[in-house]
């Protein structure tokens, strides 16, 4: 028998997290060509649902199908004020929640982590949401470790995603753990979609400069992001802030949330990723212009923070280029930027 998989759809639901379950799992086949997966949606008494996007969807099944499923996917949805005000569960969607069967897998998708943590499904566990709402699930949940900066977390039977496009790398992951390699590269073939992007990857979040003028150290902020390729310290900055260091790190810290030094490498790195999309810059000349002259550098801080290098983070967020000149046709062959163009390209063909 295929594994059951039952997708909870609640007031509110986001229509493209409903259906990722069903979109993926269901490319999961086995050498005869068969699903391995059923996946069905339910709702609360099987009444129709209110999606964000202004319609409503009308689900075949009620919520027993929780009691029966191998695994339970709660959608992404607008989670309610009480919910985010409190933290407490509504009484109809609990008692759906404690359905579940106990040996089941469940998977929360974006705002769901909420749910499963007022559940207490979470308590003692890692887990992630949108990088949006991370501080407020860790402030409503302190008995949960939250992750934000990750697509998603597998602790075993509970699972739960960043939401959006992080859902579909989740359940290719499930059938990889379920199925092996094979059966998820094929299932994201039929999908369209990259087949791996491992769960320690990076959320790709903003950290923009605070707009508060009258912070202390707020000037020195604006002055260090124009002077990014410049080899700045600790003391470069305490000195245009006109402060000791010590002085400089307290405030910076308190004002911030991190260390002038961290800040720095999150701001070259943030500048690094918008010159790789939107610039035909090498890796070497990217390096430069963002401080951290040599490229090597560059790509261990990539790899520590993002999970990816460069040329990776260049193919993932750039529409393909355009074919190249026909061989033969007396075109020379380019150059830095070109050339490195050309490189990302073979790569990418190769996979």
């Amino acid at each position: 028998m295929p594994h059951l998989v039952a997708v909870l759809a609640l007031d509110h639901v986001m229509p493209m997290d409903l259906g990722i379950a069903a979109r993926v799992l269901n490319e999961a086949l086995d050498p005869a060509g068969e699903r391995l997966y059923s996946v069905l949606t339910c709702s609360l008494g099987g009444a129709a649902v209110r999606t964000s996007e202004g319609f409503r969807v009308l689900p075949d099944d009620d919520e027993s199908l929780l009691e029966r499923a191998d695994t339970v996917v709660v959608a992404t949805q607008e989670p309610g004020a009480r919910l985010l005000a409190t933290g407490e569960l509504p009484d109809e969607v609990a008692a759906a929640l404690a359905r579940i069967a106990p040996g089941a897998r469940v998977v929360s998708l974006c705002t769901s982590a909420f749910l499963l943590a007022a559940a207490g499904l979470l308590d003692g566990l890692r887990a992630t949401t949108h990088w949006t709402l991370c501080d407020r699930l860790a402030r409503l949940f302190p008995a949960v470790e939250v992750d934000p900066d990750i697509l998603f977390v597998d602790n075993g039977r509970v699972l739960t995603g960043a939401g959006g496009a992080a859902g579909i790398d989740l359940f290719l992951h499930l059938v990889r753990r379920d199925h092996g390699t094979a059966v998820a590269n094929a299932a994201a073939r039929r999908c369209v979609v990259a087949p791996w992007r491992e769960g320690g990857q990076a959320q790709f979040i903003e950290h923009p400069v605070p707009k508060e003028a009258d912070r202390s150290t707020s000037a020195t902020r604006r002055w260090a992001m124009d002077n990014l390729a410049r080899p700045l310290t600790l003391q470069d900055l305490a000195r245009h802030a006109h402060m000791s260091e010590r002085t400089f790190t307290r405030r910076f810290r308190s004002e911030v949330g991190t260390s002038p030094l961290q800040w720095l490498v999150q701001s070259r790195l943030d500048h690094a990723r918008h010159l790789l999309e939107s610039s035909e810059l090498t890796v070497t000349r990217i390096a430069t212009a963002t401080g951290f002259a040599d490229p090597t550098v560059l790509r261990r801080h990539f790899h520590a923070r993002l999970g990816l290098s460069p040329l990776a983070y260049r193919r993932s967020h750039r529409p393909p280029q355009p074919p190249g000149p026909v061989p033969g046709a007396g075109a020379e062959a380019g150059t830095g930027a070109e050339a490195e163009a050309g490189a990302v390209g073979a790569a990418a063909g190769a996979r």
